[in-house]
C-alpha cells in the first residue's frame, strides 16, 4: 500500500525545486515509461494491477495502487495506469556539437508542451541532442515529460550558455537560425550537418544570440495576402517545418 508520505514526495516533484533538491522526476503512462525503464531503472513505481500483471517486477520501491489512489498522485486529467519516479542523469559539461550531425538550440522556450513536442519532433528526425539556455523551460516538468510520448529516453538534452557554446564552435561549423528577416528556407542551400537555432514563442532569437547565426531561414506564408495570414508560427510547428526539410535534402 503507497504511504500518504509517498504521495505527497510524487505529487511535490510537481515544482522545480523539489525536482532539484530530490534529484528526481515524474513520468506517467504505460508508453513514456516503458520507454524510459528500457533505458534506465526507477527510483519508484506505483501501477494499478492492470499495469503490473503485464510487467515483470523490477528492483525499485513498486506499488500496486487503486484507481482513487492514481487520481492522488496524477498530475494528468485522464491518468493512464503507472506513475513512475526516475532519478535525473547526472549534470554533465555540453560536448560540442558534432561536425557530422545535426543538432538542435533552443533559446528561451516557455511552454512547456513545446520544449516536449521539440524533443519528440527531435526524436523523429533523428536528431540526438538539443543544447537549451538556461531560461528555457524544465525537461523534467510533468508537461514537458508528457509532451516528449517517450523521446526523452533518447534524446539528450543540455542547458548552458547558448552564446558561449557557438563562440566555440569552428569558424566554418553552419549556424542555423529562424528569423523574420530570414532568406526563404526552401530557396537556400542547407548541409546536412550544423546547429539550428530556434527562439522564444513571442521574442524570437534573443539579441545576444543574433549577431551568431550565419544562415539566417524564414519559414514563407503562402497566403494570397500579406494582410490574411497569421503574424507567425507555433515554434514547435516551426521547427518541424525546418527539420523536415533539412532532412528532405539528404534525399534529393
Amino acid at each position: 500500500m503507497i504511504s500518504k508520505n509517498q504521495i505527497k514526495f510524487i505529487r511535490s516533484l510537481g515544482q522545480k525545486k523539489f525536482r532539484d533538491e530530490c534529484h528526481a522526476f515524474v513520468a506517467e503512462g504505460p508508453k513514456i515509461v516503458g520507454d524510459l525503464l528500457s533505458v534506465r531503472n526507477a527510483r519508484l513505481i506505483a501501477a494499478t494491477e492492470r499495469w503490473l500483471s503485464l510487467h515483470e517486477k523490477t528492483s525499485c520501491d513498486t506499488y500496486c495502487i487503486s484507481e482513487e489512489e492514481l487520481q492522488k498522485i496524477s498530475f494528468l486529467q485522464h491518468p493512464q495506469d503507472v506513475v513512475a519516479v526516475f532519478d535525473k542523469p547526472e549534470s554533465v559539461s555540453p560536448p560540442l556539437p558534432g561536425s557530422n550531425t545535426l543538432t538542435l538550440a533552443l533559446d528561451g522556450i516557455q511552454d512547456p508542451g513545446n520544449l516536449g513536442t521539440i524533443v519528440r519532433i527531435a526524436d523523429w528526425f533523428g536528431i540526438e541532442r538539443i543544447y537549451c539556455s538556461t531560461d528555457t523551460a524544465d525537461l523534467y516538468n510533468p508537461k514537458v515529460v508528457q509532451a516528449t510520448m517517450g523521446s526523452i529516453a533518447r534524446v539528450s538534452v543540455y542547458y548552458c550558455n547558448l552564446p558561449e557554446l557557438l563562440t566555440q564552435l569552428p569558424v566554418d561549423y553552419p549556424v542555423y537560425g529562424t528569423l523574420l528577416d530570414g532568406n526563404d528556407i526552401y530557396a537556400q542551400q542547407l548541409s546536412p550537418n550544423g546547429l539550428i537555432v530556434m527562439g522564444n514563442e513571442g521574442k524570437g532569437i534573443s539579441e545576444r544570440l543574433r549577431p551568431l547565426i550565419k544562415k539566417r531561414l524564414l519559414i514563407p506564408s503562402f497566403a494570397k495576402t500579406q494582410a490574411s495570414h497569421a503574424e507567425s508560427l507555433n515554434v514547435a510547428i516551426a521547427t518541424a517545418i525546418t527539420c523536415a526539410e533539412f532532412r528532405r535534402r539528404i534525399h534529393t
